[in-house]
């Protein structure tokens, strides 16, 4: 059997593939992922901050969010596993697609089930985000 931390771990690799159907797999059918509301990258990309089900999961990974950052760079600074929860710590840098450079810390709470990701709880500094994307006070 395949440990919690293993299976987010395996995920984020996933990610990086852009394969939407591989990204998919990753989660269960009625999985969530739920970011604050009303944060830069769901207002710019006019999106969800809530998303149910793996295809509208792993379509946003695959490509929806490629439509705002590129050149993305991903550092974890720590990852913490007990039982089925699994948190990652990462900073995240990218290039927006206004051309803006993008640099925020991330905390993100998995929830996994069996070798599946059940819910992701995500968290970032919604403000700084604001100000990157946008160039203003949010």
């Amino acid at each position: 059997m395949t440990s919690s931390k293993d299976v987010v771990l395996n995920a984020w690799k996933t990610f990086s593939s852009r394969d939407k159907d591989r990204i998919a797999a990753l989660f269960t059918d009625d999985a969530e992922w739920i970011a604050p509301k009303g944060n830069a990258t769901a207002v710019a990309l006019d999106h969800t901050d809530h998303m149910v089900g793996a295809e509208q999961i792993a379509r946003f990974i695959a490509q929806e969010m490629h439509r705002m950052f590129s050149e993305i760079d991903i550092a974890f600074r720590g990852v913490y596993a007990d039982s089925d929860i699994v948190i990652v710590e990462e900073r995240m840098r990218a290039t927006l697609s206004s051309g803006r450079h993008y640099e925020n810390d991330y905390c993100f709470v998995f929830t996994v089930a069996g070798d599946k990701i059940r819910e992701v709880r995500e968290y970032m500094d919604t403000r700084k985000g604001w100000r990157m994307v946008f160039g203003e006070e949010g």
